[in-house]
């Protein structure tokens, strides 16, 4: 593995992606069972949509920004049905060397930078989705590019991408804390790489460099309290903000409410009885002929809340590793967990593993519900699952602190 150079590996990986999306176009044709994802194709319609000028939420089900149809508008006017499989899949080679990038800057030895690579770009689970027409590798790419800026000190870059990212999938909200808390000013300035963790060959621990002396957990909160309006957080927060707002509210006048309801506030308030993960999943199942308050769609979040601050104020310092963490605990108590929410950690995994002695295992549930539509909910059948994915994504947590730390 050493020998290969990521270079190597992404043609590699692009020439896999190449077969599967071809291949992907010969089973929808030939089999009962498509390859290619539903959510492709309310892109896809919603593309259409909006080519021909009307509103992408005339779709049933099409729950994104319209920036989404709008990057799928080729797929039914200019170019072929599969345009946004080659954009979603380019995206997914992109997270690869992003991956790469990030490991270098923190001084990862080459022959470890590709292992890590290679838990990404050849994980069955994750070079299916975009093969499939799943647009997460988009938000995953551009979560990585946001560490990339912030590591090498391009505020105004990293701004400006993580306003859009959010806009584009709300779950990225919860990296805000962590990104402000990092803007601190003993360690980040303009156009200066700050140095957020660094390998060490001898015991392969990261270690901290915020400066020359020792700084303890609770200086460092206090220092982060007492300087929280500085001038890169109060930049960061504007553009970014600014950003967000720009797209929500063009996107607001051209679509209105209907816009604003499906892309944003939805999520919020979502409920889903069935291809979900989550804890909650039998409760909302059982109930779902009921009508849910608003409060009890959204006392959900407090779990989460809590949790959120908690891993945030513990490793903020250490952002790829406080993104991963955050992301783990947010999908673990999410009240909706689909199989691409997974993704999401999946992206930020390879940038702990050089400090991680996990052994990792993939399994795949639930192809009767999703895929033939059978209903096995009983608590003999199907029950168990949900809670026990719930409870080791939360077990693993403070093992992956315990791994990051020895």
């Amino acid at each position: 593995m050493p020998s290969i150079n990521i270079r190597s590996l992404l043609l590699f990986s692009a020439v896999l992606r190449l077969l599967l999306i071809l291949y992907g176009e010969w089973q929808d044709t030939h089999m009962e069972v498509r390859y290619t994802d539903v959510d492709y194709l309310v892109f896809s319609d919603a593309a259409s949509l909006m080519a021909s000028g009307k509103s992408p939420y005339k779709r049933t089900t099409y729950r994104y920004s319209p920036l989404i149809a709008f990057l799928l508008i080729p797929n039914s006017i200019i170019i072929h049905r599969t345009w946004g499989k080659f954009i979603f899949s380019a995206s997914d080679l992109l997270v690869g060397w992003f991956i790469h990038e990030i490991l270098k800057l923190r001084g990862v030895p080459g022959n470890i930078c590709t292992h890590s690579v290679v838990v990404w770009l050849f994980n069955p689970f994750t070079f299916t989705i975009g093969t499939r027409g799943n647009c997460e590798p988009i938000v995953c790419a551009m979560v990585l590019w946001i560490i990339i800026c912030l590591m090498n000190g391009n505020l105004l870059q990293a701004a400006f991408w993580y306003g859009l990212v959010v806009h584009l999938r709300i779950y990225p909200i919860i990296y805000a804390l962590p990104i402000i808390l990092v803007l601190d000013p003993l360690h980040f300035r303009f156009h200066k790489k700050p140095a957020l963790t660094e390998w060490s060959s001898c015991n392969g621990r990261s270690a901290q460099n915020l400066s020359s002396k020792k700084v303890t957990g609770a200086h460092r909160l206090w220092v982060a309290l007492s300087s929280m309006f500085t001038v890169e957080r109060l930049v960061f927060g504007l553009i970014s903000g600014s950003v967000f707002f720009f797209c929500t509210g063009f996107f607001f006048y051209l679509y209105g409410w209907e816009f604003l309801n499906e892309a944003l506030l939805y999520h919020l308030t979502r409920i889903d009885p069935r291809h979900n993960f989550s804890i909650y999943f039998y409760h909302i199942y059982l109930h779902y002929g009921h009508e849910f308050t608003v409060l009890e769609k959204l006392i959900s979040f407090l779990p989460q809340f809590i949790v959120q601050l908690a891993l945030v104020f513990r490793f903020a310092q250490d952002l790829p590793f406080c993104f991963f963490v955050q992301t783990v605990a947010f999908v673990a108590f999410n009240k909706v967990i689909t199989a691409q929410y997974f993704v999401w950690f999946f992206c930020l995994l390879p940038l702990i593993l050089p400090w991680s002695n996990m052994k990792l295992k993939w399994e795949a549930l639930g192809r009767k519900l999703n895929i033939l539509g059978r209903k096995y909910f009983r608590p003999d059948q199907n029950y168990p699952p949900p809670p026990i994915l719930s409870i080791v994504q939360s077990i693993r947590v403070p093992k992956f602190e315990k791994n990051n730390e020895t």
